[in-house]
């Protein structure tokens, strides 16, 4: 998506260690105009495809997973980096390695959101090493649930974990697949 990669070039700053800062416009200070875009193009995407439900992990998925909801008509759940006492009952967990943060968290989804006749669409601003990823992935096998394919703002090419998955038969669509990046230049993959 262009305009993706046009703001990723204008107001993304590469910080030591692989990492692309764009809470400017994407996951801390959102860009109204270009999240609404992001969802529209989203659910053109994966139009016809018998999606019923949006699936993502708390917290910076959650808004692109929304207007994506949106723009599709169908409900958006979001997987709770830890257990709390407003998810009783049964829980589908898994354990995620957080690129971000260096941390393990076990994440659930409550039995009663997340079911065998869900055909899931999974979305999130984005894709390295694959951790959240496999998370969720691994959330819907749990559930039954019919994964239709992932939806990702921007892929980090280089981490490998995208075509990896692909090659294993997960359709992924990124908006922006950056290929390589520095302090200096982002390379986007054509």
């Amino acid at each position: 998506m262009k305009q993706m990669e046009e703001m990723i070039l204008r107001e993304g700053k590469v910080l030591p260690g692989d990492i692309l800062k764009v809470g400017s416009f994407l996951n801390q200070n959102i860009n109204t105009e270009l999240l609404a875009q992001t969802g529209a193009e989203i659910a053109r995407l994966y139009e016809g495809c018998g999606v019923n439900k949006i699936l993502t992990i708390e917290a910076s998925g959650i808004a692109i997973a929304a207007a994506v909801g949106l723009a599709m008509g169908v409900p958006v759940l979001f997987a709770k980096k830890h257990r709390t006492s407003n998810v009783d009952g049964d829980v589908y967990v898994t354990e995620v390695h957080s690129f971000t943060h260096g941390a393990d968290y076990g994440v659930v989804v409550s039995k009663d959101y997340l079911l065998p006749s869900d055909r899931v669409l999974l979305v999130d601003d984005f894709l390295a090493n694959g951790n959240a990823l496999r998370g969720l992935i691994d959330l819907c096998d749990q559930a039954g649930a019919t994964l239709v394919g992932v939806a990702i703002a921007i892929e980090k090419c280089f981490a490998g974990a995208g075509d990896e998955l692909r090659a294993q038969g997960v359709r992924i669509e990124s908006l922006a697949m950056i290929e390589s990046m520095s302090e200096h230049e982002i390379v986007f993959r054509s």
